[in-house]
């Protein structure tokens, strides 16, 4: 294993920003290094893990709890519903699907099959109306794909959307009318186009009528997931209820790859085996080289030229190019296709990506939860989910609003 970290590494180790990190270095706290071979400024193994090892103490007693009791029975609306993790996990938090929509066909096969009772709408949302669901629905959830807006004038309206996926949410959330409405994107949208898709998306909501709460980027490792991925949150309150809501709080305990792939807290068995996909010979014979939680800074110089070919010299961390998973830490963000190069998420043990089974279980699908498809369109369904875990901590944030807001509303 590496005995240095660059910034990137040392960040993620201790769960402290770059920042936090600079600043500890010009204190004296914890100083950075010149790395031998190149020259950068690395931090000493070593010195991070015995001065930060209450980080990394897993047995941490819990002391909070998001779970919450539905008092009614709430109603769900998800569009882009993909392979089901954000609808799986609602359903776990004790919240009532009554449609998704999705416009890939597996994925839709995927629904139906694991859950028949489902309405399932096939195809682009533009092309259905969901008046018949007005004040039916509880809350309209939908994870929109990032799209830039032309803007027509200072503030954007609905009508600078149009043609765009987050302009269908809008609509559809005008037509249902519910008393709260959630958005998930990328962590990029905070920054996409200098922040003004998300201040447009912001704008659009509150010409409909719904006040946006301030935003957040939820770490799925916060929220029982073995897996570091970032979800950004966008909460939109009806105007006419004055009530806070609150996100899900984070927990201590952060799970490991041992804890999604063996049994456990997360799981009752180990995982169940299935097909997956295979690393070419060439990529074998690179990533045997690579120790567990080691990637292509610990491969031989002359190998780690070939495999980085230009950016090689471009300097930077790149942490998950030649990365092989610890079993002691949770995976990095998966990716739709796990094989491709420079997103390398290889088996701890094996030289081989993982399964579909065991992503899966990264991502916290239970294990009857069955994908359609070609073993390329099981390993995109699941990479593109929403973690159901997180889904379902999103789902109790959601049943509290809506515990509050119902209590507040019923007649005197």
């Amino acid at each position: 294993m590496n005995e240095y970290l660059t910034l990137t590494e040392a960040s993620e180790l201790i769960g402290k920003s770059k920042e936090t990190l600079r600043r500890w270095d010009r204190e004296g706290k914890l100083s950075a290094v010149r790395e031998p071979m190149s020259n950068y400024r690395v931090y000493k193994r070593q010195e991070v893990e015995s001065l930060f090892a209450i980080f990394f103490a897993n047995d941490t007693k819990e002391t909070i709890s998001n779970f919450v009791q539905p008092e009614n029975e709430y109603k769900v609306l998800e569009l882009f519903a993909g392979a089901g993790g954000l609808a799986v996990g609602m359903e776990k938090a004790g919240l009532k699907c009554v449609a998704l929509n999705e416009i890939d066909k597996w994925a839709c096969q995927t629904l139906r099959k694991n859950r028949p009772n489902w309405e399932v709408l096939e195809g682009d949302v533009k092309d259905f109306d969901f008046s018949k669901y007005h004040n039916q629905v509880d809350v309209v959830t939908g994870g929109f794909p990032c799209q830039a807006f032309s803007y027509a004038g200072k503030k954007l309206g609905l009508a600078d959307a149009r043609g765009t996926l987050f302009y269908e949410f809008a609509r559809v959330v005008s037509e249902v009318n519910p008393p709260i409405c959630i958005g998930e994107n990328v962590r990029g949208l905070l920054s996409h186009d200098n922040g003004k898709t998300l201040q447009g998306m912001i704008s659009i909501l509150d010409e409909i009528g719904y006040n946006v709460v301030p935003v957040q980027v939820l770490k799925a490792i916060n929220y029982k997931v073995p897996q570091k991925r970032e979800r950004l949150i966008l909460v939109g309150i009806r105007k006419d209820i004055n009530l806070n809501y609150e996100y899900p709080k984070p927990y201590k305990k952060i799970y490991n790859l041992s804890e999604a792939l063996k049994k456990g807290e997360l799981f009752e068995s180990d995982v169940p085996k299935s097909e997956g996909a295979k690393y070419p010979k060439s990529k074998i014979e690179v990533l045997d080289l690579v120790p567990q939680k080691g990637y292509w800074r610990d491969l031989p110089l002359d190998i780690q030229k070939k495999f980085m070919g230009g950016s090689f010299f471009l300097g930077g961390g790149k942490t998950g190019i030649a990365r092989r998973i610890g079993w002691d830490e949770p995976c990095l963000t998966l990716t739709c296709s796990p094989a491709q190069k420079q997103t390398e998420r290889c088996h701890p043990d094996e030289t081989r990506p993982f399964t579909v089974r065991e992503y899966a279980r990264i991502q916290t699908f239970p294990d009857e939860w069955q994908f359609e498809g070609s073993i390329a369109q099981q390993y995109k369904q699941i990479g593109n989910a929403v973690p159901v875990n997180l889904g379902r901590e999103v789902g109790y944030s959601i049943i509290n609003f809506l515990n509050r807001y119902y209590s507040l509303s019923k007649p005197k």
